[in-house]
């Protein structure tokens, strides 16, 4: 039976301010690396501490590899999970060489049987030879990655990473994430990464979960979640969005940047059409173009820039997304059109 996750009707509460966890529901592939992604205080840390066995849910279960770890009458303690676990900063003993960090959990195993272990779980994060160092003598990407060793040294079933990129500065994070998410898929190991930050979540998972209010508002591959997102709330966290007002009729959507394709079949109706900054395109000849607009603000970002536009017809402006150079300015008249296919909320 494969390792996956399955977490059914999870609720977990406080105080009388309310729950955290609403009947939150999740299941995880086994081998799959999942994103769960969402502002502060939907419940994100919560829903971790509640899968490692730190607290106990009100309700719901929770299982993995087919083996209820939560659950009505059962809570399998934490050291008995079977589950690893990736936090905060790396959270390595300070008083313990490398080797012996991953080795901590590596009981029931012979003085030359651990010491092989722990050697392979180094190489495999790319720290072979490092075994004799001190968690100081590293870096913070360095001391991540024997966190992520340590973690998966005993074999777990399952791997949950708590932001674990947060302490690490922007040129460091790309690269640390690129070896974590490689270890993990060397070992198989199933794993949940907790974070806020949706461009780790799109570029790191197999699977993303968008939580909103302790409930998943939507759960699928970064594809689906970006291109057909389940709702405005989900469009504006996962990424940048266009939303404007439209007619559907026909598959397509009357709005005031023109005639818009939409995804699958939609009936006809008034709603609101979703678009990515990348799907608008700013042309020198507004006279030809669908939608015409004055330029607000540019912010050059170096691989692109977004562009704010005053469009006509629309009560505040739009975000486009201009690959190259970029050559419009503050006060200059241009054109809109709007390429690939728009979703439709009524």
């Amino acid at each position: 039976m494969t390792d996956d996750l399955r977490i059914e009707g999870l609720v977990k509460a406080y105080g009388p301010e309310g729950a955290v966890l609403q009947g939150l529901d999740l299941t995880v592939p086994g081998g799959a690396l999942a994103a769960v992604l969402g502002p502060s205080g939907c419940g994100k840390t919560t829903l971790l501490r509640v899968v490692a066995g730190f607290l106990a849910a009100d309700a719901g279960t929770v299982a993995v590899g087919g083996r209820v770890l939560s659950g009505p009458g059962t809570r399998v303690p934490p050291e008995r999970r079977r589950i690893g676990i990736v936090p905060q900063e790396g959270a390595l003993f300070p008083h313990l060489s490398v080797a012996r960090n991953v080795a901590f959990g590596l009981t029931g195993l012979d003085r030359g049987a651990r010491a092989r272990r722990t050697e392979e779980m180094l190489d495999l994060v790319g720290l072979g030879g490092y075994g004799g160092r001190m968690p100081h003598e590293l870096s913070g990407g360095q001391q991540q990655r024997v966190a992520l060793a340590r973690a998966l040294a005993p074999e777990p079933q399952l791997v949950l990473l708590d932001e674990p990129f947060n302490a690490l500065d922007s040129a460091l994070r790309a690269g640390v994430r690129a070896d974590v998410r490689a270890a993990l898929r060397a070992t198989g190991a199933t794993a949940v990464l907790v974070t806020h930050d949706q461009q780790e979540a799109l570029s790191t998972a197999d699977l993303v979960a968008v939580v909103r209010d302790g409930r998943v508002a939507q759960c699928g591959t970064p594809q689906e979640v970006y291109r057909r997102p389940a709702d405005p709330w989900v469009a504006g966290f996962v990424g940048d969005a266009v939303v404007v007002p439209g007619t559907v009729e026909g598959g397509t959507a009357a709005t005031a940047l023109g005639p818009v394709p939409v995804t699958g079949p939609t009936p006809a109706c008034e709603g609101m059409v979703l678009l990515r900054p990348e799907q608008l395109r700013l042309t020198a000849e507004p006279a030809q173009a669908p939608a015409r607009g004055t330029v607000v603000d540019v912010r050059f970002h170096g691989h692109d820039a977004m562009v704010t536009v005053d469009v006509a017809g629309l009560d505040g402006p739009v975000e486009v997304r201009a690959a190259g150079p970029v050559t419009v300015r503050p006060g200059d008249a241009v054109g809109i059109r709007v390429t690939g296919e728009a979703s439709v909320h009524p």
